[in-house]
C-alpha cells in the first residue's frame, strides 16, 4: 500500500510542479518588503512617518467550491479549475509618534472574487477596527473593536481611502491574491515531498 501511495505521490508532485505558475513568489508592486515565516506571510512597507503591515496566513485561504456537481461532469482530461487563495489579511498601521497601533482585519468577500467590470467595485472589506498597543503580539479583547457591519457608510468609505491612500487599495489586494495563491501552492508542493519521504521512510 505505502509503496503505490509513493508512486502516486511522486506523480502528483510532478503533475503539480507542472502547473505551477510561479518558481519564485510574485512580487508585490509599490515597494512592499516580503517575510514568509511557513504558511504566514508579512508584507511591510513605510510611508512618511508610518509603518505598514500586512499580515495573512495561507491555511484555509482556498474558498470551497461551491458547483460540486460540475465536479462529476467534468471529463478527465479537463484542466481543473485555478484554485485561488483569498486569505482574510490584518492591516496595522504604526505612527512612529504614538504608543497606538491601528489594526483593520480585512477579508475577500466570497460572492466578490471573480466580478469584474462591476463599477468600482471594491475586491475586499474591512471588517473589524481596532487599536493595540504597539509592538504587542497578543490582541487585548478589552480594546474596543469597530465591527463594520452596523457602520455609517461615510466612515467606512473614509477607512477604505486611508488605507488605499497607503497601498493598500484593489491592485493591492489583487497582488496579494497572486503572492498567496503562489505561497499557497508552493507549500503544497513541499507538503506532498514530506508526506512522500515520511511514507518510503521504513
Amino acid at each position: 500500500g505505502d509503496k503505490a501511495f509513493a508512486q502516486f505521490l511522486t506523480d502528483e508532485i510532478k503533475e503539480e510542479k507542472k502547473i505551477q505558475k510561479h518558481k519564485s513568489l510574485p512580487k508585490v508592486s509599490g515597494g512592499w518588503e516580503l517575510e514568509v515565516h511557513g504558511t504566514e506571510a508579512k508584507l511591510a512597507r513605510k510611508v512618511a512617518g508610518e509603518r505598514i503591515t500586512v499580515t495573512f496566513n495561507i491555511n484555509n485561504s482556498i474558498p470551497p467550491s461551491a458547483d460540486d456537481e460540475t465536479q462529476e461532469e467534468q471529463k478527465p482530461d479537463e484542466q481543473e479549475p485555478d484554485l485561488t487563495s483569498t486569505p482574510n489579511f490584518v492591516v496595522e498601521v504604526i505612527k512612529d509618534d504614538t504608543k497606538q497601533t491601528l489594526v483593520l482585519d480585512c477579508h475577500y468577500p466570497e460572492d466578490e472574487v471573480g466580478h469584474e467590470g462591476e463599477e468600482e467595485s471594491d475586491i475586499f472589506t474591512i471588517r473589524e477596527v481596532s487599536f493595540q498597543p504597539t509592538g504587542e503580539s497578543d490582541w487585548k479583547d478589552t480594546n474596543y473593536t469597530l465591527n463594520t457591519d452596523s457602520l455609517d457608510w461615510a466612515l467606512y468609505d473614509h477607512l477604505m481611502d486611508f488605507l488605499a491612500d497607503r497601498g493598500v487599495d484593489n491592485t493591492f489586494a489583487d497582488e496579494l491574491i497572486e503572492l498567496s495563491t503562489a505561497l499557497e501552492h508552493q507549500e503544497y508542493i513541499k507538503f506532498l515531498e514530506d508526506l512522500k519521504s515520511f511514507v518510503k521512510c521504513q
